[in-house]
């Protein structure tokens, strides 16, 4: 019997130690491998804080380009889902956005101290899906909703797959993605809140998550044209060039060039997700 005890327990503990480094091992690869340069073709941005003064071109072009919900009325008080008026105290809570501005010390909190520069202190920085090369929103999707693109990096979303279950938005710790609390289409008939913008690019429904595609669609008809690069409608906007975008997998594109001559960060990079898009401070 205690031979039999002895036996179940030395099969437990080789049991245990190989479940342990089967489940570890590649956390720690993904971890690690966030930081080093991407090998295969890999679609980044990298955004020059130094020229950027804040204005929302690029949110503005991105919304319209993708008929990004708006959910207010012209007042600001409240959006009229057909039979029921749904009172608005909390907006900032339920707003959809594929680019947004914040504040340095809410962007990189994690890369500040007693000394940094004062002029970060409450200037906007531009934010959007990071398309991350190890992206932790695409391992938790159950219909696979999201997913990372082997060819160029981007990390998509089907927004008419999404189930709704919203596990790709606690765990991106980005905040990159959005929830559509309402239906979005049709909406109160105003100069803002009319039909969508943009009849090439589809709508989607109450229920489904969306975030920054990085123009995919673009690229698409770029890639018909028999092109191999293409200029997302944020950065064919921005008026100070503050947004570059390319393959930081080339070093000859513009963005691997800015990449290689100065000091960038990301956000949250102790996580390991290896995020795309990078900041000149």
């Amino acid at each position: 019997m205690e031979d039999n005890k002895k036996s179940r327990r030395k099969f437990l503990q080789i049991a245990g130690g190989t479940v342990a480094a089967g489940v570890a091992a590649p956390v720690l690869v993904r971890a690690s491998s966030g930081h080093e340069a991407p090998s295969g073709k890999q679609w980044g941005m990298v955004i020059d804080a130094r020229k950027c003064d804040g204005c929302t071109k690029c949110i503005d072009a991105c919304h319209v380009a993708h008929n990004v919900p708006w959910f207010q009325d012209a007042q600001g008080k409240l959006y009229k889902d057909k039979e029921r008026a749904i009172p608005w105290p909390h907006r900032e809570n339920q707003e959809i956005k594929w680019i947004w501005k914040e504040p340095y010390e809410g962007v990189f909190p994690d890369q500040q101290h007693g000394f940094t520069i004062k002029k970060f202190h409450g200037h906007p920085f531009a934010i959007m899906c990071n398309h991350c090369a190890n992206p932790s929103c695409v391992r938790v999707c159950p219909p696979q909703a999201t997913w990372k693109r082997k060819s160029d990096g981007i990390v998509m979303m089907d927004m008419h797959r999404c189930i709704g279950c919203r596990y790709c938005i606690v765990a991106c710790p980005y905040g990159s993605r959005s929830f559509n609390f309402f239906a979005p289409w049709p909406r109160p008939h105003t100069a803002e809140t009319g039909t969508p913008p943009n009849d090439k690019f589809p709508t989607r429904k109450k229920g489904a998550v969306e975030k920054c595609n990085f123009c995919a669609e673009l690229l698409a008809e770029a890639q018909r044209e028999g092109k191999e690069s293409y200029t997302p409608a944020c950065v064919a906007v921005c008026p100070n060039n503050s947004l570059v975008f390319g393959d930081v997998s080339d070093p000859n594109s513009a963005v691997r060039k800015l990449l290689d001559e100065n000091h960038t960060i990301v956000r949250k990079p102790a996580l390991g997700t290896g995020p795309q898009i990078y900041y000149i401070v």
